[in-house]
């Protein structure tokens, strides 16, 4: 796990420069530094690195690291590099190292460019292959890890982070102004469908795609995965929970590999406790858990928290969220996300992973994806409902839910079982009140709600949507960002290739039963999660309230918000400061709120 940069060009930049970017990627990597520099014909290449040291920790293992006619600099972890060094040795390759990032590099001279079909982990790479004179880019499969690039005429830039970038460049890029209105109506879910990026002129390589530049610097990007819908319509529900006990046990066993200490996140949600769960029972881990506990009885998970502490006897860490008087703290970690900070979920999560390292830890656990994978949204009742239709069980399935769901859903439109029957393209709920919002711009913004075609399946279109393109993207950098903050690693068990596959082979009847989502994983994990959680209906999700964050009566934190900015070219004063006046803010509105002053923040930081 690193912090990668790199130049391939005609005028490399300057010494200092490639020390301010060295400095940006510290906290990426606080455990070794290192710099490489090459020359073919009139191209140059430069490649400054920093590392946090997680498998193999002795400096041989450092980077950019050079074998076999190859240097490669990379951020990640391969988690099945121990399978694949004993496959490579019997093919005749020789290692030095006990490291992960030699895997990489004698499996691209097994497999050329195929080696992403062996790999399962996390990785962003860049590998100079002396022998083509090519420069290979290569990302997984669901973006775990960041990669930017532009490419500027005199040469071809890319980093892990925007701030190193812009050092690199010697110059950072402007604010794409477009997608702060965008955030700020349509909210996060609408990022990743107009490229997601709060910079000008900024690429970024996508998930599961490999991009290669030649030697003339032509530049080629190609798709080698993407998550598809492939249902097994006989399987039965018992096929279906021993499928996904056996992959996530398997991607499980593959990330508890470190030869360093490491923490589960915990909330009070079947995903992150059943992943700590089966750490402790079926792995032998001796689980330490970190937990946000909110005030808010809207988002305390405390009595689900504790019951699976208790049962694990695990070492347990709490934070209990107070008011800050002031937002200096939010300002700071602003600046490290150099955009902003998606929402109080973030905000909220960046104070694990700083509990986590100031505790020694230098890996995190998440339950990332399993929503995605195996359903969990309130709107994915009503499309399993649709998708039900004509199966002799429907009745008793709009029976559970009209029991179980029914009394919980806020929502007025998902309230309605026949929603997707009657309006089987009705998304209205997803860009909630985007109307209202425009109306707080100064010039409104009108952009409505798309989805790609993914599959002919409603349910598991909307999941894919939410796998590939709204959801999981944006969690997925707001955890990297959060967490290599702090010099800690996060990894996300249920964001494995094979247990992703498996997921979507199975058929949309056994994903909800007996009113409760995610019923595959809750039934494989009978006997090895509590009960108290396991069978728990209610999803209040890893969130915060504004004010439970915020002391925003406290004068000066409302002068901050409402000083002048260039926000307030793009958003009316007026509105802002009526919206703070509520006493108690709607839940839509309460997000606006976080949103509007994150992006106030990052404006007044970069435009």
């Amino acid at each position: 796990m690193c912090g990668i940069a790199g130049f391939f060009g005609t005028r490399p930049p300057t010494p200092d420069r490639v020390a301010d970017t060295l400095a940006m990627m510290r906290q990426r990597g606080p455990d070794g530094f290192g710099e490489s520099r090459n020359a073919i014909g009139d191209n140059r290449f430069l490649f400054p690195h920093s590392r946090l040291a997680i498998i193999d920790l002795d400096h041989r293992a450092d980077q950019p690291f050079d074998s076999d006619d190859c240097m490669l600099t990379y951020n990640g972890e391969i988690y099945n590099y121990v399978e694949l060094r004993t496959e490579l040795k019997a093919l005749g390759h020789r290692f030095r190292t006990e490291s992960d990032t030699e895997v990489i590099v004698k499996a691209y001279r097994q497999w050329g460019l195929d080696l992403v079909d062996h790999l399962e982990g996390m990785w962003a790479f860049v590998l100079h292959d002396r022998r083509s004179g090519e420069l290979v880019f290569s990302r997984d499969p669901f973006g775990e890890k960041p990669l930017y690039w532009q490419d500027m005429g005199e040469g071809f830039r890319f980093a892990s982070e925007i701030k190193a970038l812009a050092a690199l460049n010697g110059v950072r890029p402007s604010v794409n102004e477009e997608t702060v209105r965008r955030f700020l109506v349509n909210g996060y879910k609408s990022l990743y469908k107009s490229g997601g990026l709060f910079h000008a002129g900024v690429n970024e390589l996508p998930p599961g795609h490999n991009l290669v530049v030649g030697d003339n610097r032509g530049v080629t990007i190609e798709a080698y995965w993407r998550p598809e819908y492939r249902p097994e319509p006989g399987m039965s529900f018992g096929t279906a929970v021993d499928g996904l006990r056996y992959h996530l046990e398997e991607s499980l066993r593959l990330r508890l590999r470190a030869d360093v200490p490491i923490a589960f996140c915990l909330s009070g949600g079947v995903d992150s406790a059943a992943l700590a769960s089966f750490a402790a029972k079926r792995h032998g881990v001796d689980v330490a858990s970190f937990s946000i506990i909110d005030p808010d009885p809207r988002y305390d998970e405390s009595a689900n928290i504790q019951a699976t502490v208790r049962d694990l006897g695990c070492l347990h860490r709490e934070i209990h969220l107070e008011q800050a008087r002031d937002l200096d703290r939010f300002a700071d970690l602003v600046a490290y996300h150099d955009k902003p900070v998606i929402t109080a979920s973030y905000y909220v999560h960046s104070m694990l992973s700083e509990a986590m390292r100031a505790e020694g830890y230098r890996v995190s656990v998440s339950g990332t994806g399993a929503d995605e994978l195996v359903t969990g949204y309130y709107d994915h009742f009503n499309l399993h409902l649709k998708a039900m239709e004509g199966h002799p069980d429907r009745e008793a399935r709009l029976a559970d839910w009209n029991c179980h769901v029914r009394p919980i859903v806020r929502n007025p439109h998902l309230q309605n079982p026949d929603l997707y029957s009657d309006q089987p393209q009705f998304r209205d709920h997803i860009y909630l009140n985007r109307e209202v919002f425009s109306d707080y711009l100064t010039t409104p913004f009108d952009e409505p709600f798309t989805e790609s075609a993914l599959s002919d399946d409603l349910l598991r279109n909307r999941m894919l949507n939410e796998l590939t393109t709204e959801a999981v993207p944006i969690i997925l950098r707001e955890d990297d960002l959060n967490s290599m903050r702090s010099s800690v690693e996060n990894r996300s068990p249920y964001l494995d290739r094979a247990l992703c596959d498996f997921a979507y082979t199975i058929p949309p009847e056994h994903l909800i039963r007996d009113g409760h989502a995610k019923a595959p994983l809750r039934a494989a994990a009978r006997g090895v999660l509590n009960d108290k959680v396991r069978l728990d209906r209610h999803k209040k999700g890893f969130n915060a309230a504004f004010r439970s964050l915020f002391d925003i009566d406290n004068p000066k934190t409302r002068e901050r918000i409402l000083d002048d900015g260039p926000i307030f070219n793009l958003v009316k004063r007026d509105r802002i400061e009526a919206a703070m006046r509520e006493p108690d803010l709607p839940n839509s509105f309460s997000k606006f709120l976080f949103s509007f002053v994150s992006a106030k923040l990052f404006m007044e930081q970069w435009a």
